[in-house]
């Protein structure tokens, strides 16, 4: 495979080829003749089926249409109901990436205007759907990955090398281990490394948010295992939530310059809670673990990959992602390993039923010989009970408070828990389920609603269906946004509400103030809904204690709980134990062997012995710092 780029120069036209370089594990031709860019996609089809690798042809920048002249022509082209916001050229890549609020209109019947913008400019058109709601995040991160792009394009290039330079799979015998550096019997700093004698791979590299300062906060990286950061090959990240992604960032602040591989969304998203640790860091006039440069460079090495897209990360390891059904952009992956002497896969967090949201987690692959799954909801005790069921609950519990002249803190996970809450609260308000009171958003999920819209091929079908009719939920007028301190004073002290506002287990974020100044009303209440870690001042509100302690950064103050405290874990994110379950249940093809984490050591050990005695199949429970030979 190391000759493969003069392979495919060989079997092309003489004279047609300017250049044949990686990106990453794919191969770009770049061409100077402009009959060949036209004409040539059925010659570079044949060659694919031969290499079976994708090839991709771009015209050499010598050739394109000024950039001046290729917006016009673009102009010109698109219908003008297709509401073009920006249109912005990667140059050394022969790319225009066109951000539109119908990218459908701009793709045109069939690809008919993208084709006639290719043959007319000599530029590849890319499609990118502008978010409904202003992102400013979204805007940075592209202008990131498109401006100065002579390091991103030798980047990729010298990875494809990396890959391709000792791809051998016929004499792959290996041997396969994961190495725990986080997440084991526990929920917080989720981080995997698989190894091969050939790869080094992390698997997530998060915090844990229910701890504020020690070494347990973070994953065990000065370990033997890991070694220095440059014999790491790769990152997978899952999703986004910092339990998985927080680390990333420093990484790169410590010297990693290696890919990263997610989604998109999990891409964004990921910066914008990056960004957002480092902003509570200096609010608490602490030390940031990293700035906003290592963010920066995280995005600059990232590789984002939609589900069901195969692609080569090592020389022996291939990845394909699967819809989680946690999050926005949280993705299942599944790892090919030795050419298919082993199959792994990684479900992150997962929810194994629709919701509002998003489809359910993805459970039939090619092949599986080994599993790893959460257990965050695994003990007997945890059986969720149906959504419509505890959505009945709520919107009862709901109309009580605000009956009694109170209002209703809901602590929110900023990705995925709280947009889950926006559509169910949306949808009781607009068919008179719930009275038409003030909704208050605060903190930074606003931003990352706004996300989410940008990325509507992500979610739900029937919510992804409504987006696509111009019926976007997400921009409801029931819903007001706080953006200061004035108003967020008016909320404390106006009428009956609701107030949504992270973060979900009350550190750090703007749920904690709310909390603070509505705690000692009896007539208010605070439901929580997502998972709260131990030591967390989540946790304790909500096991009952009725005097809790606020950390320094508050001064230490103990507040009196007066408010009514409510839990509804069936509104949870994550799978209960019944979806645990029937996920394994249901898994096409069965694993052989099933590795059980990212839970509470009772409840990970509980899992396990019920997925053995029901199903037969091998279970692992590893602590941190063990090594599981999975082949």
């Amino acid at each position: 495979m190391t000759e493969i780029l003069k392979n495919i120069k060989s079997e092309l036209p003489n004279g047609v080829v300017s250049e044949a370089i990686f990106e990453a594990a794919n191969i770009v031709v770049y061409t100077e003749d402009k009959e060949f860019f036209k004409e040539g996609e059925g010659k570079i089809k044949e060659i694919v089926s031969k290499i079976k690798k994708r090839i991709e042809l771009r015209a050499h920048k010598s050739i394109l249409l000024s950039e001046e002249e290729t917006e016009k022509t673009i102009r010109e082209l698109v219908p003008e109901e297709a509401e073009i916001e920006n249109i912005i050229f990667d140059i050394q890549r022969s790319i225009v990436i066109i951000e539109s609020k119908k990218p459908g209109i701009v793709i045109g019947k069939q690809g008919s205007i993208l084709k006639d913008i290719r043959n007319s400019t000599m530029w590849i058109p890319q499609i990118q759907r502008s978010p409904a709601i202003p992102s400013k995040i979204t805007e940075k991160i592209r202008s990131v990955l498109y401006a100065n792009n002579n390091y991103r394009k030798k980047f990729l290039h010298d990875l494809g090398l990396k890959i391709y330079e000792n791809w051998n799979p016929e004499k792959m015998d290996i041997w396969v281990r994961l190495t725990y550096l986080g997440s084991g019997r526990q929920v917080g700093r989720s981080c995997l490394m698989l190894h091969t004698p050939k790869s080094k791979v992390l698997f997530d590299c998060g915090i844990n948010p229910g701890i504020s300062e020690g070494p347990e906060r973070f994953p065990y990286l000065d370990v033997s295992e890991v070694g220095s950061l440059d014999t790491i090959d790769a990152i997978v990240l899952s999703h986004a939530h910092t339990d998985h992604s927080g680390m990333i960032p420093y990484l790169y602040k410590m010297g990693y310059k290696g890919p990263v591989y997610m989604t998109a969304p999990t891409r964004d998203i990921a910066s914008l809670l990056a960004l957002d640790f480092v902003g509570v860091a200096y609010k608490q006039a602490a030390s940031p673990l990293y700035r906003a440069e290592d963010i920066k460079e995280m995005v600059r090495h990232s590789i984002c990959l939609n589900f069901g897209e195969v692609f080569d990360i090592t020389p022996d390891m291939r990845i394909t992602f699967f819809n989680a059904g946690h999050v926005l952009g949280s993705a299942v992956t599944h790892v090919n390993i030795g050419n298919g002497l082993h199959n792994f896969v990684y479900t992150g967090d997962s929810k194994y039923a629709k919701t509002r949201l998003l489809d359910p987690a993805i459970n039939s692959y090619p092949r599986v010989e080994s599993l790893m799954i959460e257990s965050t909801y695994g003990a007997k005790d945890q059986v969720h009970p149906p959504l419509s069921e505890t959505e009945e609950k709520f919107l009862e519990l709901v109309n009580k408070v605000i009956a009694r002249n109170g209002k209703v803190l809901l602590p929110e996970l900023g990705l995925g828990h709280a947009q889950e809450t926006l559509l169910r609260v949306e949808e009781a308000i607009r068919t008179g389920k719930l009275p038409e009171i003030p909704v208050y958003l605060d903190g930074m999920l606003w931003d990352i609603t706004a996300i989410h819209t940008a990325y509507p091929e992500f979610l739900g079908s029937n919510v992804k269906n409504k987006i696509f009719q111009d019926i976007n939920p997400f921009l409801s007028n029931v819903f007001k946004r706080i953006g200061s301190p004035a108003e967020r004073k008016q909320a404390i002290e106006g009428g009956p509400c609701i107030i949504i506002a992270t973060s979900g287990m009350l550190v750090g974020g703007a749920s904690v103030e709310y909390f603070r100044q509505l705690a000692d009303n009896p007539n208010n209440c605070i439901i929580f809904g997502s998972y709260q870690a131990p030591g967390s001042l989540g946790r304790q509100v909500s096991e009952g204690n009725k005097i809790v302690t606020m950390d320094k950064s508050y001064g230490g103050e103990t507040i009196e709980v007066k408010m009514q405290v409510e839990r509804m874990y069936g509104l949870s994110p994550h799978s209960g134990r019944n979806e645990l379950m029937n996920f394994v249940a249901r898994m096409n093809p069965k694993p052989k062997k099933i590795i059980v984490s990212h839970g509470e050591q009772s409840r990970s050990l509980d899992l396990a012995s019920s997925i053995y005695r029901q199903y037969r199949i091998e279970t692992v429970v590893p602590k941190n710092l063990e090594t599981i030979r999975l082949r």
